[in-house]
């Protein structure tokens, strides 16, 4: 069986509206928003950047739950980039949990 299409949102809206209504439905990982709205992983970043930035004019806030090693239990909690870390700096292990995102009200 071949793999569903990702599905493309819809064309009354743009990347960064789908991204925000999805993130408003609940949690998501940077994987999980690029399989819902039809773009690669590492492009989510930086509309995710830019969602925040915008945000900042109303009542809501980007929610970002950080990134943490799966050896050691290491929190990215000081990590402002919203990219998953290559390698914990505390025993350079490269299992990290994806950091996760939301949206809240501020």
């Amino acid at each position: 069986m071949s793999p569903e299409p990702k599905a493309a949102p819809a064309r009354d809206e743009t990347l960064r509206q789908a991204m925000l209504r999805h993130l408003r439905e609940g949690p998501l990982t940077a994987r999980e928003l690029s399989g819902l709205i039809g773009i690669r992983e590492r492009e989510v970043p930086a509309h995710l950047e830019h969602l925040q930035r915008s945000l900042r004019r109303t009542s809501e806030r980007l929610q970002v739950e950080p990134a943490e090693c799966l050896s050691c239990g290491y929190l990215f909690a000081d990590r402002k980039r919203l990219t998953r870390p290559g390698a914990c700096p505390r025993c350079r292990a490269q299992r990290i949990a994806a950091p996760v995102f939301s949206i809240c009200q501020a």
